[in-house]
């Protein structure tokens, strides 16, 4: 049984409810859920955990929200050994901040990767401005995430 550990941003709870969103879905596909809103440079070290999934809004100017901004520059300043890390982004955002539109999502994609992460499928990036309720694309989402998933666990 897959594990998969779901690392929660949020500051009013849209990204946690898109994360109880998905977990059931993950649940039907053979993985073993846990969520977190408390991030740790260990969550992504832990090689016990099949893939790690980020599910983070953006809040002001491409900020993150408080409980990940800590877990985020630790990781950019002090780095961590991830190649054996697999892992998925749901970014939350509203497009009326053009240019820093699903930053968090794209920071945390490009330090992640930096340091031997292996991003499993295309980042979501939901825009509040066109869903109201974003558990919608990411439920559309999360079942051709965890395929790809299983998938590299196969080859």
């Amino acid at each position: 049984m897959a594990t998969i550990k779901i690392l929660v941003g949020t500051v009013y709870g849209g990204s946690r409810d898109v994360a109880e969103h998905v977990k059931p879905e993950l649940e039907a596909k053979g993985c073993r859920v846990d969520i977190s809103e408390d991030p740790s440079i260990a969550d992504l070290e832990n090689k016990t955990l099949e893939g790690i999934l980020i599910v983070c809004s953006t809040t002001g100017s491409g900020d993150f929200p408080p409980n990940f901004d800590k877990f985020y520059h630790q990781l950019q300043e002090n780095g961590a050994a991830l190649s054996q890390l697999k892992y998925g982004i749901i970014s939350l955002g509203d497009s009326s901040y053009d240019e820093t539109f699903c930053d968090a999502g794209k920071k945390m994609d490009a330090v992640l990767a930096e340091y031997g992460g292996q991003r499993i499928g295309r980042p979501l990036e939901i825009d509040s401005a066109e869903h109201f309720d974003a558990t919608e694309p990411a439920g559309d989402w999360i079942g051709r995430w965890i395929d790809q998933l299983q998938q590299t666990e196969i080859a």
